[in-house]
């Protein structure tokens, strides 16, 4: 017997599921809270072993005999935060900001990507009221890492043949393509030699960019503090006998690097020219981005204790020709749609892991040849600076359907709503219609969401009224869909 229940609006699950922590690889929770939610409902549910939920319910207001419709969204996020924030994504919940029209947080990712997806299916599936056909909700795991949890989905689970996603961020934008993408690694063996007699160790940070989206910030020129950091530390190298260690930077290859930072050691006597030479890259750097990234600075502090040991010569030489080379930003635009970046490169985090230092770079391109010329490309930086090259997180492009019968339907429903002509576009963020329109055959796809700024950073926020205006744009969808 289904248990009783008061129906709740989109908006009060958005802040239900900002309690569960669901960082990408974190996932159990809120795809467990996703699968009881079904349950408690008498809804059918199935939950795969990469923790995928699929919900089902029948029509509801007369569209009982409608062709079911897919609803999908991911149920993972970008978890990010100011270096200041004691924020733990593992078990914090989400603390929102409600900012006048703005909802945000104080310091982490907003998980708006892709929660709005979330609390608009949960509300329609907990409505008594709202007019639908048979759905078929897909929340799927794993998104932000690379469309894990859609490459495991069973594409025969489905009736529906037009599919509703949910991870767009720009309200009257119908998105009807994506570029395809990968991870591909360059992982060098850690090499260490002492330090020379009469060498100092200091610490030595890019921080104050903006970062943002891989995909849709890409094109607006801001700094990747990974590149800039290895910019320096070359002009450094050509100055004066420096080593370094400990250089890290970034935290998701999907998010450009807002932060990096190095230890480098030098000789003592010439600490007043090495700060000196800091200050006048920081300059140089300043002036560079003073339109995109008007906080950046290069900070330089004693470390906590000297260091005994640094990279080889040869290792430093090859972290940087490898950083200085591997292309970074957009490589190719659009001929199809205007202002669209087609083929980009971000280098998005630099860590030591495992004995190595690793560098992880996220491609993505409308055109599988050109992603594939990447990859060559990164390989062929790998064997020239002794690196293992790992790739991983390999996804389709969703490719544009010229007679999309869902895309038109939407038009028609949104000029009705809204008084407005949608925007029909493509983007250069990773969507996992690719994914999903190989798995289910003849499916027709359609991407669209509220206003969601500064996505993949910890400035993330949306749009309060954008997004009530784009459920109430759903739910007309929905009812037009017979």
């Amino acid at each position: 017997m289904q248990k009783s229940y008061e129906p709740k609006n989109a908006f009060d699950f958005f802040r239900e599921i900002s309690l569960i922590p669901r960082g990408s690889g974190n996932e159990k929770g809120i795809s467990d809270y996703l699968a009881g939610f079904a349950r408690e409902r008498s809804l059918w549910v199935h939950q795969d072993k990469a923790l995928n939920v699929i919900i089902k319910k029948a029509g509801a207001g007369g569209l009982e005999k409608s062709l079911p419709v897919i609803i999908q969204g991911h149920m993972d996020m970008v978890c990010e935060k100011n270096e200041d924030t004691r924020h733990d994504f593992k078990a914090d919940p989400i603390k929102l900001v409600l900012d006048g029209d703005i909802v945000k947080t104080d310091g982490t990712t907003l998980g708006a990507d892709n929660g709005v997806a979330l609390a608009m299916a949960l509300a329609i599936l907990d409505s008594n009221d709202i007019p639908h056909p048979p759905l078929e909700v897909l929340f799927t795991s794993g998104e932000e890492v690379g469309l894990l949890g859609a490459a495991e989905i069973d594409g025969g689970l489905f009736e529906g043949k037009m599919l509703i996603n949910m991870d767009s961020s720009t309200e009257g934008y119908f998105f009807a393509s994506c570029a395809g993408g990968a991870r591909v690694e360059l992982a060098f063996a850690e090499e260490y030699c002492e330090v020379p007699p009469g060498y100092i160790s200091k610490s030595i940070k890019i921080k104050g960019l903006k970062g943002g989206h891989s995909g849709i910030d890409i094109g607006k020129e801001r700094g990747n503090s990974n590149r800039l950091l290895a910019r320096m530390l070359n002009i450094l190298h050509s100055k004066f006998d420096i080593y370094f260690t400990d250089i890290n930077g970034g935290l998701k290859e999907n998010a450009i690097a807002r932060e990096a930072g190095a230890v480098i050691c030098f000789n003592g006597g010439q600490l007043s020219a090495v700060e000196d030479a800091v200050k006048e890259i920081e300059q140089i750097f300043k002036r560079e981005y003073s339109l995109s990234d008007d906080g950046l600075e290069i900070i330089m502090t004693d470390c906590e204790k000297a260091c005994e040991k640094v990279f080889t010569k040869q290792l430093c030489r090859n972290i940087l020709t490898a950083l200085l080379t591997i292309p970074n930003g957009i490589e190719a635009m659009s001929l199809v749609f205007d202002g669209l970046p087609e083929t980009s490169l971000n280098i998005g985090v630099v860590a030591a892991k495992e004995g190595k230092i690793a560098i992880s770079s996220s491609l993505r391109s409308s055109v599988s040849s050109r992603k594939e010329m990447l990859v060559d490309q990164l390989k062929l930086i790998a064997e020239a600076t002794g690196a293992e090259t790992n790739i991983s997180g390999v996804y389709p492009a969703w490719e544009y359907n010229e007679k999309s019968i869902l895309r038109e339907k939407a038009v028609k429903v949104y000029r009705e709503h809204s008084g407005k002509e949608a925007v029909i576009c493509g983007t250069h963020g990773g969507l996992e219609c690719g994914i999903l329109s190989g798995k289910i055959s003849g499916v027709d796809i359609i991407s669209f969401g509220p206003d969601i700024n500064e996505m993949h950073t910890p400035n993330e926020n949306m749009s309060i009224s954008s997004f009530w205006r784009t459920w109430e744009f759903l739910k007309k969808l929905l009812a037009a869909l017979a």
